[in-house]
């Protein structure tokens, strides 16, 4: 494969014949300097104020979701999602190998443990297939709690990534995770406008997350949301990440140790005129992944499409190379010629705080971890 013909091709849809294109920048098109204005003016910058309750409304409107939550990021939403459920110290939690770090980390700060399992070769997400195979060959059920015969640890939560917005096989993971009295946390971070059978990432179990970080779909600078099909789980999600303070006019009382994890009115405000934007913004990025589709289907690249039934926001897009070696090439070539390009995340059993997690074979993880590239797929004006 020529590289510098996907060079020419990338500096062709982006219109920049010269100087370097990023992978995703953020891009501010409409309300967001009136906005934060308005913030300003009314010195409400912090974790009160119109924009954070709007951004919520705005949010539970877009997705479907019953309750939005904001947070300040979104492993820490994550990490509320996961006590929410009842993940606690020295529980297993089920995820993949795949992803990227923050995902763990929020498994982590639980201080329960990782168990890293496979993904589809159709989705680059959490499989269905390998979970049930397993939770058949390691797991029990006693009096509808879910244990590890080998560790005797409870397995009590399994938390799928829509690796760059591509949705998993949700269904058949949710059947699974019933099956063993496991409970599902969707990590939505990346998928924030994806679909499954119509149904927006982050809302098929009771509670998920996405992420608004500066390099996200939409942006809050930093932020992130949670995602409720259950009104009293957003509640005390709601009180969890302002301190557990007691509601009152002014006196201070908290009933629990609780988290300064509230958005800022500021970044909400940001927030709320991005997603005023989603449609323009879906729209630019489906039609920058039909121009890769159409590039790449002449050439011995492979262009990662949405899988079957999904309606994916092509937050990232992906390219497979034929092998390690021609990946290490490509990323060498289009850094050095100003395209940025970059692999994906090395597989979290391979880091040296999660070297001694569970895994199974982790085959198809090992298969992407050495072809897959993402190439510059901000949004063109």
């Amino acid at each position: 494969m020529n590289f510098q013909t996907v060079v020419d091709r990338i500096r062709q849809i982006y219109n920049k014949p010269e100087g370097q294109i990023y992978l995703h920048e953020p891009v501010f098109l409409g309300n967001e300097k009136k906005y934060l204005e308005e913030c300003i003016d009314s010195t409400f910058v912090s974790s009160v104020g119109k924009f954070v309750d709007r951004f919520e409304e705005m949010m539970e409107e877009y997705t479907g979701a019953k309750k939005a939550i904001v947070c300040v990021n979104g492993t820490n939403a994550l990490q509320v999602a996961m006590q929410l459920v009842g993940v606690e110290r020295e529980d297993e939690v089920i995820t993949q190998a795949l992803t990227f770090v923050a995902t763990v980390n929020a498994i982590s700060y639980c201080g329960a443990q990782p168990v890293f399992l496979d993904v589809d070769k159709e989705t680059m997400g959490l499989s269905p297939d390998a979970v049930e195979k397993w939770l058949g060959n390691n797991a029990i059920v006693t009096e509808g709690v879910c244990f590890n015969k080998n560790t005797k640890r409870r397995i009590k939560a399994c938390v799928p990534m829509h690796t760059f917005g591509h949705p998993v096989r949700i269904h058949e993971l949710l059947a699974v995770c019933e099956k063993y009295h496991i409970e599902m946390v969707e990590d939505a971070a990346e998928s924030l406008g994806s679909y499954y059978k119509g149904k927006h990432t982050g809302t098929f179990s009771k509670v998920g997350i996405l992420s608004f970080n500066g390099n996200k779909t939409i942006t809050t600078g930093g932020g992130g949301m949670l995602l409720f099909s259950d009104e009293k789980l957003a509640e005390k999600a709601k009180h969890l990440t302002t301190q557990a303070k007691i509601p009152h006019a002014w006196e201070f009382a908290h009933d629990e140790i609780g988290y300064n994890y509230r958005m800022p009115n500021i970044n909400a405000a940001l927030g709320c005129a991005q997603l005023e934007q989603i449609d323009k913004i879906l729209e630019s990025k489906q039609k920058t992944a039909k121009a890769y589709q159409v590039h790449f289907a002449n050439t011995d690249i492979q262009y990662f499409c949405q899988p079957v039934d999904c309606q994916s926001n092509y937050w990232l897009n992906a390219i497979l190379l034929s092998s390690k070696e021609e990946r290490d090439a490509f990323l060498k070539y289009t850094n050095e010629n100003g395209v940025m390009t970059r692999p994906i995340w090395q597989l979290m059993n391979r880091l040296p705080m999660f070297k001694d997690s569970q895994t199974d074979e982790l085959t198809n993880s090992i298969w992407f971890e050495e072809r897959v590239v993402n190439i510059p797929s901000s949004v063109i004006l």
